[in-house]
């Protein structure tokens, strides 16, 4: 992780417990309350059919930082629902990076958008993310 993280903060705990985005390469690059940065590399074994990165593991990667920047400084907080837009494909080798900013938040309630833009080879926006949480209360979770 980087300088730009407190290994203090809630949302690290939660991440090295997430084996998912582990297995996926997933690297938590900064951190702060309603903010992550979260990147991942494009493997083979991730293509689809078409030869780009399958959809499911930029969603992964989106939903990642997501609750990165939920759970920073806080409580348990969860997604509620979320909804991508692809913009672009990736490739086989590219350096993914979701860049997570929490919108607004209000009670337990949050809206927070991920954009997943492509570091290397060169920079391109890939998908458009939104997310809501919910923080849930002691006895729930």
């Amino acid at each position: 992780m980087a300088d730009e993280v407190d290994a203090s903060d809630p949302a690290v705990s939660m991440l090295a417990n997430d084996r998912a985005s582990a297995e996926l390469g997933m690297q938590l690059e900064a951190l702060g309350p309603g903010h992550a940065t979260v990147t991942m590399r494009v493997e083979e074994w991730m293509l689809n059919g078409h030869e780009i990165a399958h959809g499911g593991f930029v969603f992964a990667l989106a939903d990642t930082a997501f609750a990165c920047a939920c759970n920073s400084g806080r409580s348990t907080t969860v997604a509620a629902t979320a909804e991508i837009d692809y913009l672009a494909p990736a490739a086989a080798g590219e350096l993914l990076v979701a860049e997570a900013r929490e919108r607004v938040a209000y009670g337990r309630s949050g809206i927070t958008d991920v954009t997943v833009w492509r570091r290397e080879p060169d920079e391109a926006r890939i998908a458009e993310f939104r997310g809501r949480s919910r923080t849930l209360r002691r006895e729930d979770g």
